[in-house]
């Protein structure tokens, strides 16, 4: 139970943080936590599906399609958090890129 709430926690101040860098999001506190609870669980149940739906777009780019995944249900977590917007899927973009980033860096220092 202590893991579970040490990800959420590193995972909201990871959108706090992504948020105030990336034009075109932005996030309340309580958003982002709602959003970090909301991101776990589009990645927990909705990533797997479509990760394996797109193997091939992903294997010709090498990987990098993962990125528009990462996008993709960003936009989803912000049509449902209140509090956490995203202005289009360029920013949403970004935003994965960079909270891809802080979240790898929070749990590097974390263990």
């Amino acid at each position: 139970m202590k893991t579970l709430i040490s990800h959420w926690f590193i995972a909201t101040v990871a959108i706090l943080v992504a948020a105030y860098i990336v034009p075109g999001v932005s996030a309340t506190f309580v958003g982002a936590i709602v959003a970090a609870a909301a991101l776990g669980a589009l990645n927990l149940f909705i990533r797997p599906v479509i990760a394996i739906l797109t193997i091939p777009i992903t294997i010709i780019t090498l990987g990098l399609f993962s990125f528009v995944i990462d996008a993709l249900l960003v936009m989803v977590a912000s049509s449902l958090v209140v509090g956490f917007t995203v202005a289009g899927f360029w920013p949403a973009f970004f935003f994965a890129l960079v909270l891809t980033v802080i979240n790898w860096v929070f749990h590097f220092w974390s263990y």
